[in-house]
């Protein structure tokens, strides 16, 4: 394992300084380390207070100490993973795997694994907990049309299922109320869920958003944040209306907020960086710092009781040579990538 601390160049410190009512001279910092494993990755999820954060790995789930970098666990058996949900309640935790189209569901304290659940929508995708219904809330990019499942997180069953106007639905918030909102890449859209009756109440275009990702509902404010490639915006749940515009990087999966501090981090992964924003008041918002990280690194959590945010990506190495006479990529195509060659995970903190 190698660790490295990065400090924040003078240009952060001096935004930090400026940034309202979050205390004097702030200064972001970021730990890196090369946590080995093998596999790519799609979300990682921070469990609040323990400091443990889950990682997916492609065909397996690495448990990290946040701190150190270190192993804590592994959960195996998960083909073409995507995202994790932790419900503390139930002391279970989800996984989405989209090779196999099932969810994982295992103990959050051995890591064990007590079953997997078959989701014939297909399509497995983001995972959320929606503490309002106690529900697991699954968006799939199914075929012809997304969908949204909602599980049990107690006996693991399946307890409703939703139609939605995208076949590539991303991230997912609850209002904590009875509604959950869910990011459509395709149309650029919101819809709304009543997530009891388990039905559609309303879709929002979220232009200037393109493809929207990552989302989040800061309940204090009602106010929902979808993150998007360049430019992420804000909407009043209310009205159903874009309020407020963030500038932001390339190459965005996923958002986290961090409801104590007021602060939104969009990681972007074409420009290797993570935008951290101040909420000023419900419809203003102010850039306090850009954090560099690596090229690909695109999602991210926030642990809500430590106040860090964690990202991992791994590094390649070349691709191996083609072999003679095979045919080339195809056109637009990214092609054989190489081995892994470091696992890199970062830890923001200010």
């Amino acid at each position: 394992m190698t660790r490295h601390v990065l400090t924040v160049p003078a240009l952060l410190i001096a935004a930090a300084l400026a940034l309202p009512r979050v205390g004097a001279a702030q200064a972001f910092k970021v730990a890196k380390f090369n946590i080995g494993g093998d596999g790519g990755t799609d979300y990682l999820t921070a469990e609040p207070g323990t400091g443990r954060v889950f990682v997916s790995r492609g065909t397996h789930v690495m448990v990290v100490d946040g701190a150190t970098g270190k192993l804590l666990g592994d959960i195996p058996d998960t083909p073409r993973t995507h995202g994790i949900a932790l419900v503390p309640t139930s002391h279970h935790g989800f996984i989405t795997n989209g090779g196999d189209s099932t969810v994982t569901m295992f103990d959050l304290t051995s890591l064990a694994v007590i079953k997997k659940i078959p989701v014939r929508t297909g399509g497995l995708d983001g995972i959320m907990y929606d503490d309002f219904s106690d529900r697991i809330i699954l968006t799939n990019h199914s075929r012809p049309i997304g969908t949204v499942v909602a599980i049990d997180p107690k006996s693991g069953d399946i307890v409703g299922t939703v139609d939605l106007e995208d076949n590539s639905p991303e991230g997912a918030a609850s209002d904590g109320k009875g509604k959950i909102f869910v990011n459509n890449e395709g149309k650029s859209t919101i819809q709304v869920i009543d997530d009891k009756a388990m039905k559609v109440l309303a879709s929002w275009p979220l232009a200037p958003c393109e493809g929207p990702t990552g989302i989040a509902y800061d309940r204090a404010t009602n106010r929902i944040f979808s993150g998007c490639g360049k430019t992420s915006v804000v909407v009043d749940p209310a009205s159903g209306k874009v309020v407020a515009t963030i500038a932001n990087g390339d190459g965005v999966d996923a958002l986290a907020w961090d409801a104590s501090q007021k602060l939104i981090y969009i990681p972007a992964g074409r420009d290797s960086d993570v935008t951290v924003v101040h909420q000023d008041s419900p419809d203003k918002y102010t850039v306090v710092a850009t954090v560099a990280t690596i090229r690909g690194a695109k999602t991210i959590s926030v642990d809500q009781a430590k106040h860090v945010a964690y990202l991992f990506q791994p590094e390649y190495g070349p691709a191996p040579a083609p072999a003679p006479g095979s045919a080339p990529p195809a056109t637009g195509g990214r092609g054989p990538r190489g081995p892994v060659i470091a696992a890199w995970f970062f830890a923001i903190s200010h």
